[in-house]
């Protein structure tokens, strides 16, 4: 059983699903049950999903886990050939899979369960890396720490700069001296837009890690970093946006200027 929603909903989640499991009858089953939380959340977190199926002894066995990296997606064979993660499809097409990393911990391994568990590790490009529930939770925090937080600081400087009328300078100047992130600033803002609600939470989940685990103060950056994501989906109309459906922001222009009509009309209220 794999358990991927909004962050938010990470506990009741599994909350819900260990009271049905305990009101089922499972004594007809002969292997315990793998209940995989691939949730980005802290490792108190984890540790607290963990908790709520305790009482089903070794009938259930919590694996703790985060996802790194974009869903899968076909690639042409020949790209793949020498990059790392890639799956074939196996019907013949030619093509082959990119996928994100599965990061997995807990006392209980994956590839170690019954019947398909190691076939199942494999498919989902799994590594175990630690033998305690939340540090696999961790590794993901640490992870989306740098890539949405570099998205955030993206999202506040060239707002900021099309507010003042000078966003095509700080392209220049970036472009001309680190064209690269140049290029990655573009593209998570345009990618951002759909994920922004869902990311609110989560910058929350980074934050509680990073003080409890790390020893910095509980009202971290992340703290403030979930704001400027509450703000994207609350006060933009980047907020409504679908990523199976994009009609906003689909260029990092009109994202830019998507950003800016919602933080002006938030102004003037």
């Amino acid at each position: 059983m794999v358990s991927i929603v909004p962050p938010r909903d990470a506990r009741a989640t599994a909350a819900r699903i260990a009271a049905a499991l305990a009101a089922a009858d499972r004594s007809a089953k002969t292997h315990p049950l793998y209940f995989l939380d691939l949730n980005a959340v802290a490792p108190s977190t984890a540790r607290a999903i963990a908790a709520a199926f305790a009482p089903l002894g070794a009938a259930v066995r919590v694996v703790d886990g985060g996802i790194i990296g974009g869903p899968p997606a076909g690639r042409a064979a020949a790209e793949s050939g020498a990059a790392d993660g890639a799956l074939g499809h196996g019907d013949g097409d030619g093509a082959a899979w990119t996928r994100p990393s599965v990061v997995l911990s807990g006392p209980d391994a994956l590839a170690a369960a019954p019947r398909e568990g190691a076939r199942l590790a494999a498919v989902l490009n799994a590594r175990h890396v630690g033998g305690e529930v939340g540090v696999a939770s961790g590794v993901k925090c640490c992870f989306a720490s740098l890539s949405k937080g570099f998205t955030a600081l993206a999202i506040q400087a060239f707002s900021t700069a099309e507010a003042l009328g000078v966003r095509a300078e700080l392209e220049f100047q970036i472009g001309g001296r680190q064209s690269g992130q140049l290029e990655r600033a573009q593209r998570s803002i345009v990618d951002m837009a759909p994920k922004a609600g869902r990311w609110v939470e989560e910058m929350r989940e980074i934050g509680r890690a990073f003080a409890e685990e790390g020893g910095w103060v509980r009202e971290n950056v992340f703290e403030r970093i979930a704001e400027v994501y509450t703000a994207i989906s609350e006060d933009t109309v980047l907020g409504q946006e679908k990523i199976e459906s994009r009609t906003r922001g689909t260029t990092f222009g009109d994202a830019v200027s998507a950003i800016r009509e919602g933080l002006d009309s938030r102004r003037q209220t």
